[in-house]
C-alpha cells in the first residue's frame, strides 16, 4: 500500500508521544502536557485505523498459504476467510486515505451561526425560526452550547434574523456545509386555497476567530450603547445594556442585546465581529487561490441554493450532491446527521480525486 512509510512514521511519532505523556517531567508541566496530549489526540484515529489495516492484512497473509493445503476443507475455509477480509481491507485503506487528507484548520473551531429570512415574507420568517430550532436540537444532541447574540422577531412569531454562537467539539467540521440558501415548499397556514408557496432563508456558518487569527485595533472600533428592546421586564427600556459595535475600516456592524449586562453583550459582539472579519480574510485567500479549489469554495456560497425542504412530500433534497431523503419530519426535529455524513463523504471523495489528479500531474 502507498503511504506505508508515512504511516509507519506517524505510528512511531504516536508511540513517542505516549511515552512523553508518561514522563514525570512532562506531567509536571501543564502547558507541555497539554501540547503533547493534543498532538497525540490529533493522530490517534489515524494510528488506530492503520493498526486495524495491519491486523487485517496480516490475517490475509496467514490465510493464503492454506490455499495450497491438501485438505479440501482447509482450502475452503481459507478462500472464505480471504473473500471476507479483502473487501474489509479495501474499505480500511479508503478510510486511511481520508484520514491522511490535509485537515481544514477551522474544523476544531466554534461557529457563529446566522439565519436570515429571505423571499417569502412571513412564511420565510416562520421557516427561519424552524431552522434555528432544528440546529438548536442538533446542537443539543451533540452536547454543544448555543448562545443567542441577537434576534429579530416577525409579527407572526417567526424570525427575521437570528445570530448565535455555537460552542463545542468540532462544531465547524459538522456545520460548515450548511451555509447557503435553504428553500422551503409548503402550504402556509394562512393559505385558504391549499396552494404551495416557495420561500427561502439564508444560513451562514462562520468559524469563530480567536486573538491569534484576527487582531482588532481598538482605534478601529466604535461602540454605541442603547436600550434593549423586546421581552425582559422594566429594565429593558431603562438600562443601556445593548451594544452596537462598528468596525470602521470595513463598515461591519454587530449588535448584541441578549444579555442584561453591557459587558457580556460587548464580549459576545466582539466574538461575532472577529468571526465576520475572519470570513473576509478567508474570502480574500480563496479569491487569491482562484479556481484551484473552486468546487469547495462554491459549496459555501450564500447566494447558492443548496437545499429544498418539501413538506407535502416529506422530502428534503440537497442539490449539491443530489441527495434526497423522504424523512423531512425527522430532519426538522434535529436529526441532521445523515445529511452531514453524506456531505462530508462527498467532499472527502472530491479531495481524494483532486489529490490523485495532482499526483498524476506531478
Amino acid at each position: 500500500m502507498e503511504y506505508r512509510k508515512k504511516l509507519d512514521d506517524i505510528e512511531a511519532r504516536f508511540e513517542d508521544l505516549e511515552r512523553q505523556m508518561a514522563d514525570p517531567a512532562v506531567i509536571s508541566d501543564p502547558d507541555t502536557y497539554r501540547k503533547v496530549a493534543k498532538a497525540r489526540a490529533d493522530i490517534e484515529a489515524l494510528v488506530a485505523k492503520y493498526r486495524e489495516y495491519k491486523q487485517v492484512s496480516h490475517n490475509i497473509d496467514d490465510a493464503r498459504p492454506m490455499l495450497n493445503e491438501s485438505d479440501a476443507d482447509l482450502r475452503d475455509m481459507a478462500r472464505e476467510e480471504i473473500a471476507r477480509l479483502e473487501p474489509e481491507l479495501t474499505r480500511i485503506e479508503h478510510e486511511l486515505k481520508i484520514l491522511l487528507l490535509p485537515k481544514d484548520p477551522n474544523d476544531e473551531k466554534n461557529v457563529v451561526l446566522e439565519i436570515r429570512a429571505g423571499t417569502g415574507g412571513d412564511e420565510a420568517t416562520l421557516f427561519a425560526a424552524e431552522m434555528f430550532r432544528l440546529y438548536s436540537r442538533y446542537a443539543e444532541a451533540q452536547k454543544w452550547r448555543v448562545e443567542v447574540t441577537s434576534a429579530s422577531e416577525s409579527s407572526v412569531g417567526g424570525l427575521k434574523e437570528v445570530i448565535a454562537l455555537v460552542s463545542g467539539d468540532k462544531v465547524y467540521s459538522r456545520l460548515k456545509y450548511e451555509s447557503g440558501v435553504h428553500r422551503v415548499q409548503r402550504v402556509p397556514e394562512t393559505e385558504q386555497q391549499g396552494r404551495i408557496h416557495t420561500s427561502a432563508i439564508t444560513v451562514a456558518v462562520l468559524p469563530e476567530a480567536d486573538d491569534v487569527d484576527i487582531k482588532i485595533d481598538p482605534k478601529d472600533i466604535r461602540i454605541d450603547t442603547f436600550c434593549s428592546s423586546g421581552p425582559g421586564g422594566q429594565s429593558v427600556n431603562t438600562t443601556y445594556s445593548a451594544v452596537r459595535m462598528t468596525h470602521l475600516p470595513t463598515g461591519l456592524v454587530v449588535s448584541c442585546q441578549d444579555e442584561k449586562s453591557q459587558i457580556k453583550n460587548r464580549a459576545k459582539a466582539e466574538r461575532v465581529m472577529r468571526a465576520r472579519l475572519y470570513e473576509l480574510e478567508l474570502e480574500k485567500q480563496q479569491q487569491a487561490i482562484g479556481a484551484e479549489r473552486r468546487s469547495m469554495v462554491g459549496s459555501g456560497d450564500r447566494s447558492e441554493k443548496i437545499r429544498t425542504y418539501n413538506f407535502k412530500e416529506n422530502r428534503i433534497t440537497d442539490h449539491r450532491i443530489g441527495l434526497t431523503i423522504h424523512q423531512l419530519d425527522q430532519v426538522m426535529e434535529g436529526h441532521l446527521q445523515p445529511i452531514i455524513d453524506a456531505l462530508t463523504e462527498y467532499y472527502q471523495t472530491e479531495k481524494l480525486k483532486e489529490q490523485g489528479g495532482e499526483a498524476e500531474a506531478a
